[in-house]
């Protein structure tokens, strides 16, 4: 009989199936808990339960590398408040709205990607005006408690002026519907809110930090081996896994991610039942800055 105490009961399950049926499941994204993501759920929530309907509420601003947990822990916030239907069943609401800033953001745009993140058809948009009140009628009617924007830094490619339009319509959103704004980005979306001192006093950083050998990282490689439909354990919290993952992931959970997932991918499709050292040097994975040396020769 097949010992899979090393997996969660879910994942047991999975692992027993055939290998054609476990490297499907693979492709499906799984929520990956660990402390830092947890206090940031956590500060989530707070603003959620206290700040709606405040004069000035108070916002949250995420930061981390790429590619570091940001948007995972924002889409869990999320499904964590999801949609219901109003209570004379007329309507949706959507307590948690979420949208990325465009590129080459400008406030038409701005405004066009948030009325597509409300459901609302794009022939529907109208002229800026009428985009502004669609957009404030839109999100009081389904009960809007959180406005969601990712990829805040997007907004530095725009000319001065523009940033500085932008950041206003930010602070009319919050002012205006009495609800906290949540931005994500990296290093470079706090430049972009310090700029607007009014904003800066209302946003809190939080950082996700790249993540160092310790034994927060201890845990989340153990995390990691709980939902890997693998009938043996790979024992990654033992070297040289441990440093393996840590190294070429560069300190992102999301490249660890995808390391472990190919890594799955490759030791199923040799026959194996566990992660090894050499099926680690065998999986298609090189980590980003072996990817951005390829690609600067190729364009030598």
């Amino acid at each position: 009989m097949v010992n899979l105490d090393h997996l969660r009961p879910e994942a047991r399950v999975v692992a027993m199936l055939p290998c054609e049926q476990r490297l499907a499941h693979l492709n499906l994204e799984r929520w990956i808990g660990y402390t830092r993501a947890h206090q940031a759920l956590t500060q989530l929530e707070t603003l959620f339960i206290e700040e709606p309907g405040k004069i000035r509420p108070q916002n949250l601003l995420i930061i981390g590398a790429s590619n570091n947990g940001k948007t995972m822990i924002a889409e869990k916030f999320k499904r964590m408040h999801g949609q219901q239907v109003s209570d004379d069943g007329e309507h949706e609401i959507i307590p948690v709205v979420m949208m990325q800033m465009p590129a080459e953001a400008t406030p038409t745009r701005f405004y066009n990607a948030l009325l597509s993140a409300l459901g609302t058809p794009i022939g529907c948009y109208g002229r800026y005006n009428s985009r502004e009140g669609m957009v404030l009628q839109l999100m009081r009617t389904i009960g809007v408690r959180m406005l969601i924007i990712d990829e805040l830094h997007n907004l530095l490619g725009a000319t001065a002026r523009r940033q500085r339009e932008l950041l206003n319509l930010l602070r009319f959103l919050g002012n205006e519907l009495r609800i906290p704004l949540v931005c994500l980005g990296i290093r470079d979306a706090y430049l972009a809110i310090r700029s607007d001192d009014q904003l800066e006093n209302r946003f809190h950083p939080f950082l996700l930090p790249l993540w160092e050998s310790g034994e927060d990282y201890a845990r989340l490689l153990a995390s990691f081996e709980t939902i890997l439909p693998l009938r043996e354990p790979s024992y990654l919290l033992k070297p040289p896994l441990y440093d393996f993952v840590l190294r070429d992931s560069e300190g992102t959970i999301g490249e660890m991610a995808t390391l472990l997932t190919r890594a799955t991918a490759t030791a199923l499709l040799q026959g194996s039942e566990c992660i090894t050292p050499s099926i680690i040097e065998r999986t298609n994975y090189h980590s980003p800055s072996i990817r951005r040396r390829m690609i600067e020769r190729e364009l030598r």
